[in-house]
């Protein structure tokens, strides 16, 4: 999801991850919350009311600022995923394992994938390769005015993800299921989706391939179900203004929208129709909506806030010592896109020498400063790869692109060097005639640290002119998916463990293929990996899709492989988190 590791993804993260199954930082996508009572942080400052007993347990977090949408099937961005993860369920869900995350000091712990609005579900691979699954839904499902949950809901929800008028940047996520891609091509009417409701109770989805994520997708926002009711109008054209009123956004999840102040705040509070109503946390949890790290940090320094995900970088070094800042892993990557449809950027030489002209070691320990891993291709550390026989990861297994420090052969200079040739062979040697050109991030100290140093990098060791434009988070989001822009910032979060989940992003005419890129070779390799079901040929298949977009294309450009770093108030426990970059506070508590 748009938004890892100071150290690679320890095997318990693995094991929860695979046993249970795109942020202003990134864009793919995963949630948890329970408990240890001992947390870090600063102290809550002397005066400021400590939760009672017989009072309410109120919390307010700060994850980022507005998000750009909170529908389920349109969100594409951690933040809002994380809110949704709090008002909606989906047939699977993340819940508390109990297992310590690692570096999080006794302050998260891990999630794992369990049943959510199904009560189970039952696997059957058919004779023609085929998969159906067959959920049940609990009887006790309800939405947040009282009706129940039904099947024809979800029905209702998958149908509307593929349907093209929908425009849903993540419809692919459901691409597997039979007829999906035909729909999404305006070929078929969704009504042709190989999902069906039997009855009240029973959902049935037929895949085309046995994929082994399927499950985490299930447990996926774009996945999560809509009422047919509120998100259409009584003429039946789409009402694209259900989110935006309190009446109308009925939810299934632990928690419902009260109010949402645009730029100010999202409220929430129990669901008192969810069936494990009586079992949830705070009775009101408030997500501040802001983007300045000053302002940041100083609310949960004076107790405003309980939770931030981001502090000012010169901050990071003294925060990350006092044990203050946790740094957990997160399997993602942050990376460089380029706009592949537009001069100078849709020629590769150009791009490759782009990519080869920046020192990773640098951004990471002098710049971004927080454990990330300098990335040596786009799937990041930690990444499962099922045809490792020694059981490496799918990075390990896939090699790099290029060399980074520590490597036996890596230098900088010669790196330059070749980046150079590229570009002269590009028809600008020594930069001469190369446009001047943008450089596209959103608003944060961080992200404009980083377009700093690449600035730098690029004008310096490629002789070319690079200018830089930071814009608020929804607006940069909408500037970057209309192709707006020459270079600019992204970040991607695995919505899954699974490769996958960063390659079927950038087949040709996708929701989240911010760089526009389109090969039809590309496109074969990923759908042929969908559809096979040996899993060493499926892995060998994305391996080579991986090739195309980076070693033959360079239509990408990793910088590095992130951390997760946050701070929790000291009076907050129970909080829960995957590595997908879900933080859960549904079952959190007060400490005593």
């Amino acid at each position: 999801m748009k938004k890892t590791l100071s150290l690679l993804l320890s095997l318990v993260f693995v094991v929860s991850l695979l046993a249970g199954c795109g942020n202003p930082g990134t864009t793919t996508a995963t949630p948890t919350p329970d408990s240890n009572p001992e947390t870090s942080g600063t102290p809550a400052p002397e005066g400021t009311p400590a939760p009672s007993a017989d009072g309410p347990f109120e919390i307010t977090l700060n994850i980022a600022s507005e998000p750009q949408s909170i529908d389920p099937a349109l969100n594409s961005a951690v933040d809002g995923a994380i809110m949704l993860g709090h008002m909606f369920e989906g047939l699977m869900k993340w819940k508390d394992s109990g297992v310590e995350t690692p570096g999080a000091d006794g302050t998260c712990t891990n999630a794992e994938l369990t049943e959510g609005q199904a009560e189970s579900y039952e696997k059957v691979v058919n004779d023609d390769g085929t998969v159906t699954y067959t959920f049940k839904i609990r009887s006790d499902a309800r939405w947040s005015d009282g009706k129940p949950v039904t099947a024809g809901d979800f029905v209702y929800s998958w149908q509307r993800l593929v349907t093209p008028e929908t425009a849903a940047d993540y419809n692919y996520m459901i691409d597997s299921v039979v007829n999906a891609n035909e729909i999404m091509a305006g070929d078929m009417d969704p009504t042709e989706l190989a999902v069906s409701a039997p009855d009240d109770s029973t959902f049935v989805v037929t895949l085309t391939s046995d994929l082994p994520y399927f499950l985490e997708v299930c447990a996926f926002p774009a996945t999560f179900p809509v009422r047919q009711d509120v998100t259409t109008k009584e003429d039946g054209t789409p009402n694209d203004q259900w989110t935006f009123d309190v009446a109308t956004y009925l939810c299934n999840g632990p928690y419902k929208l009260t109010a949402w102040n645009h730029n100010s705040e999202i409220v929430m509070e129990p669901n008192e129709q969810y069936y494990d109503a009586a079992n949830l946390g705070p009775d009101k949890i408030t997500f501040k909506l802001m983007d300045d790290q000053n302002a940041m940090l100083s609310g949960f320094n004076s107790g405003e806030l309980d939770f931030i995900e981001d502090v000012p970088q010169a901050e990071l070094p003294d925060l990350i010592a006092s044990g203050d800042l946790k740094i957990v892993d997160y399997i993602g990557t942050y990376y460089v896109c380029y706009q592949t449809q537009k001069a100078p950027f849709d020629d590769p030489r150009v791009r490759q020498a782009f990519t080869l002209a920046v020192d990773r070691t640098f951004i990471v320990d002098k710049v971004t400063q927080a454990g990330q891993v300098p990335a040596n291709g786009f799937v990041p550390a930690g990444v499962y790869d099922a045809a490792g026989s020694t059981g490496d990861d799918f990075r390990t297994v896939g090699g790099a692109y290029y060399s980074i420090e520590g490597d036996a052969d890596y230098s900088y200079e010669a790196n330059c060097e070749k980046a150079r040739e590229l570009l002269a062979e590009a028809g600008y040697p020594n930069g001469e005639n190369f446009p001047v050109v943008e450089y596209l991030y959103n608003t944060s100290d961080a992200h404009k640290a980083v377009a700093e140093a690449l600035q730098n990098m690029w004008e310096t060791e490629l002789g070319v002119k690079v200018t830089l434009n930071n814009q608020e988070w929804a607006v940069f989001l909408q500037t970057r998916k209309d192709g707006n822009y020459s270079i600019a910032r992204n970040g991607w979060i695995a919505d899954y463990n699974d490769p996958m989940s960063f390659l079927d992003m950038w087949l040709t005419g996708g929701g989240n293929n911010d760089a526009q890129y389109a090969n039809a070779d590309y496109d074969a390799k990923i759908q042929e990996a969908k559809n096979t079901t040996d899993p060493a040929a499926r892995m060998k298949l994305i391996h080579e899709a991986e090739n195309i977009i980076m070693g033959q294309d360079w239509a990408l450009n990793p910088l590095y492989f992130y951390t997760q770093k946050y701070m929790l108030s000291d009076r907050v426990g129970g909080m829960f988190y995957t590595p997908l970059g879900y933080f859960f506070f549904s079952y959190a508590h007060p400490n005593a």
